[in-house]
């Protein structure tokens, strides 16, 4: 498992590199900030927290390992997640300043229409804490006129606005250009003296276009903005004063409905979610009880489950994860029999496994019972016998199912997540409600072993067909630089950064995780009707 024995030397590591990742643009840029009267992104969002140990961040790793060739993007320069002030749950948005001032990466844009995603399907108030230089000009290209780049998130304050969604945003640095009309398409908008600024253009683009001289703050400083032009409704004395105002204005919002989940005292889990390392194995190939998983993640005493002789390998129940009422889909990774008396491979979802839980998708819709879908799958099953048995109808009517749900979807990937295995398990592509992934979790269109062989089948036949011919050892040093480029890019990190996921979390926080997220999408009261496509029987 990338180079460590076991999974506890694995996530000690990565709280490391989380460390690293959350000092953003590192301890000079967030002196400088400091110097300057500011409190850094973490500060502020700190201090606007009723609890800030509560925070459930959204997406910290996100540009992990990108853009190299000028500083990196810690965090994407945004720090984005879900907490409560003044006891009502909130997504957060918070430029952070120490990261290239705050400047939007392609994948900083990604992040933050993944906030307004969320804070959308969930009915969520909205927070934005500004503080950005805008676009980052060497990538305009990548972030600047396409559907899901940087415009788009103007016209998600429109339509958040229009459904009744609050928005509240603080101009508490820099806000130039497009990214003017974000903190003023916001319901409220209020500006930091001092050190708060936002216009079109800036001193030095006006006296190039128009000639004419003006100093930034009499162009959009607070007093500009609050006393003269209007556009924005308060002005803050200092950071501080500002989230005590956030704070105050949250806490005076009116009732919002709620979906109305089923809910019940909470009770701990049979297993210690400590056991999770004596029960899943370091070794993916390895087989293991999901049924012995679950013991560690639900309440204890609460599985009913649903067609449990039938397509074992999956499974599918009803259960209680902290009191809350839900469905569980979750591949079964120990080798069972079919109804049959024929083994099967754990981990593969077979045609009567999909069959089962496409059925079980659909109750739990006509129940409004939220979804929970944990990930260790290789994949459908191949061969004659499969394709004859109607392997691709069968997965088809899984993916329908999935792909019609209304209820919300929570993802967790523990291990293998690979091919169509993932579409059928609710992978980011299905529209999970949110989706977290554990320190052994791999993301790929198939395993690394079987893709570097295929890949380099091709490479090596390719090459004999220009005449070169590659011995036993250099054919062993080609597959071996093919195996780690493909590995790189299955692991956990790889997928983070690019927020294929929501984050990267540790089993033990997996219970608390679903329950926020659940506690969240109870937000929601809209739950549409139910219907799916035509589905071959």
């Amino acid at each position: 498992m990338n180079g460590f024995d076991t999974i506890s030397d694995y996530i000690k590591h990565l709280d490391k590199l989380e460390a690293v990742i959350k000092k953003g643009g590192g301890e000079k840029r967030i002196a400088k900030e400091h110097s300057k009267g500011k409190l850094t992104a973490r500060e502020r969002v700190a201090k606007l927290l009723d609890n800030p140990d509560s925070f459930d961040e959204i997406g910290l790793w996100a540009g992990y390992g990108m853009h190299e060739d000028v500083g990196g993007c810690p965090g994407a320069g945004v720090i984005t997640g879900i907490g409560k002030v003044s006891g009502r749950l909130c997504m957060i948005v918070a430029n952070d300043a120490t990261v290239k001032a705050g400047a939007w990466f392609p994948i900083t844009c990604k992040k933050n229409l993944r906030a307004q995603e969320i804070a959308m399907e969930n009915h969520l108030p909205l927070i934005y804490l500004v503080d950005s230089a805008g676009v980052y000009l060497p990538m305009q290209d990548e972030i600047f006129p396409d559907k899901e780049h940087f415009g788009r998130i103007f016209r998600n304050n429109a339509i958040i606005s229009a459904m009744g969604i609050p928005q509240i945003a603080a101009i508490m640095g820099s806000c130039v250009a497009g990214g003017a009309y974000l903190p003023i398409m916001s319901d409220e908008a209020m500006i930091v003296d001092g050190t708060g600024s936002v216009f079109l253009a800036g001193s030095y683009l006006v006296k190039a276009a128009i000639g004419e001289n003006v100093d930034n703050e009499t162009l959009g400083g607070a007093t500009t903005h609050t006393e003269i032009s209007g556009v924005t409704d308060y002005k803050m004395e200092n950071d501080d004063v500002c989230l005590e105002t956030i704070r105050d204005l949250v806490g005076k919002l009116g009732p919002m409905p709620k979906a109305g989940f089923n809910r019940i005292e909470s009770v701990e889990p049979e297993y210690s979610a400590d056991k999770v390392t004596e029960i899943f194995p370091v070794d993916r190939a390895k087989p293991y009880d999901t049924y012995e998983l679950l013991k560690t993640i639900v309440d204890a005493g609460s599985i009913t489950e649903f067609k449990k002789g039938y397509g074992q390998t999956l499974i599918t129940a009803y259960a209680r994860i902290d009191g809350w009422s839900v469905g569980i889909v979750a591949n079964q990774r120990k080798v069972v029999r079919s109804k049959a008396g024929e083994m099967q491979i754990g981990g593969v979802i077979y045609s009567d496994s999909a069959d089962k839980a496409a059925r079980f998708i659909m109750n739990c819709n006509q129940k409004k019972i939220p979804l929970i879908f944990l990930h260790d799958v290789t994949g459908f099953m191949v061969g004659k016998r499969s394709e004859h048995g109607g392997i691709i109808k069968d997965g088809a009517k899984m993916v329908n199912a999935v792909s019609n749900s209304v209820v919300p979807k929570i993802s967790i990937v523990v291990g293998n997540s690979y091919g169509a295995g993932n579409y059928a398990m609710c992978g980011k592509a299905y529209d999970p409600r949110f989706i977290y992934a554990w320190p052994t979790a791999k993301i790929a269109v198939m395993g690394g072993a079987q893709a570097a062989k295929t890949l380099m089948q091709i490479e090596v036949s390719a090459m004999e067909r220009r005449g070169q011919v590659l011995s036993d050892d250099e054919k062993k040093d080609f597959l071996k630089k093919i195996t780690e480029k493909y590995e790189s890019q299955t692991t956990v990190e790889y997928a983070a950064a690019r927020l294929w996921v929501d984050g990267i979390i540790k089993p033990s926080e997996t219970r608390q995780k679903i329950s926020t997220a659940i506690e969240a999408a109870n937000h929601n009261p809209e739950i549409p009707e139910f219907k799916t496509g035509v589905i071959q029987t």
